[in-house]
């Protein structure tokens, strides 16, 4: 046998997500790699490790016990990567975060120089919807949620990062009268909204069931990006976050609605559970954002103070 780490790492992942495509996005490798990983652990056993029906991939009960033992052999690899670098004095461990979708364009901020200091601890961060990022929370299976919206039914600290603000925002071609707009507009707007879930649409709901706004709903999108290619098509309006919008309105290719009541104002929060014991990674990262966080909105989020 002369399979490899990197080949055990690979077929675990594709375990993981029951797709080559998937696993090889998550590795940020090409699929022939993968599929030319996934080949050569393969012809090392007489036992299929895999199956393919129609266009699927089935992993074989036999495949399963593979995977779970491969599992066992990368923890104690991290477990003796680990234990070097603890014993030179670094830090080290796991650090777990999950991130509602649009907080993709903040979180990454505010980790990138942590990381770079401490090559020692590993980064999990699931991106994905508010509902699942608070779900995840409550289940203890991270150490921190990033949030624009924070829950009442959870009890928590937080850690305030930056300021979140919400735009009607369409394509550049549309031709509005200067000056603030009045809140009519959208009864004549086509609106795109995100899926259930998000914190975004939970907020766009708010804002119009407060304003008793009548609205034309054009359509439903599961993320931010969707949302800001159909407004580049001009197939409609959305309440948005600044924070993803940054390129677009550079490039003049999107612009930002001036409605009386908008922009609509919350914060980007880091949430963790009261009371949570925190391991060392979890823990110096919490300190260093109370140290350097003042800092880092300085350096990578001025541009946002012109809106």
């Amino acid at each position: 046998m002369n399979y490899t780490l990197n080949q055990l790492q690979i077929f675990l992942k594709i375990v993981q997500t029951q797709s080559v495509t998937k696993a090889s996005e998550e590795l940020h490798l090409t699929q022939p790699a993968v599929s030319i990983q996934l080949k050569n652990l393969q012809d090392q056993f007489d036992i299929p490790l895999t199956e393919v029906v129609g266009r699927k991939i089935y992993i074989t009960d036999f495949g399963k016990e593979i995977a779970e033992a491969a599992e066992n052999i990368l923890n104690q690899v991290y477990a003796i990567n680990y234990k070097t670098l603890a014993y030179k004095g670094h830090l080290t461990g796991k650090l777990k975060i999950s991130v509602v979708s649009t907080g993709k364009y903040v979180m990454p901020y505010f980790l990138a120089d942590f990381m770079k200091k401490n090559s020692g601890v590993d980064l999990l961060m699931d991106v994905t919807n508010k509902n699942k990022v608070i779900e995840s929370l409550e289940n203890n299976e991270v150490d921190f949620a990033l949030v624009s919206i924070l829950p009442n039914t959870l009890n928590i600290d937080k850690l305030e990062l930056l300021q979140n603000k919400l735009y009607l925002v369409g394509t550049k071609n549309s031709k509005f009268k200067k000056g603030l707009v009045t809140k009519d507009i959208f009864k004549d707007l086509p609106l795109i909204f995100r899926e259930k879930g998000s914190g975004t649409r939970q907020v766009m709901e708010n804002f119009i069931e407060r304003n008793k706004l009548a609205v034309v709903k054009k359509m439903e999108l599961t993320s931010n990006e969707a949302v800001k290619q159909a407004l580049l098509a001009g197939l409609g309006y959305s309440i948005m976050p600044l924070i993803g919008i940054k390129n677009e309105l550079l490039n003049h290719t999107l612009q930002i609605i001036p409605v009386k009541g908008l922009p609509i104002k919350t914060n980007w929060s880091l949430i963790w559970l009261k009371g949570k014991k925190h391991t060392l990674a979890s823990q110096a990262f919490l300190s260093y954002l109370q140290n350097e966080k003042s800092h880092i909105v300085h350096e990578k989020f001025s541009w946002y103070e012109k809106y």
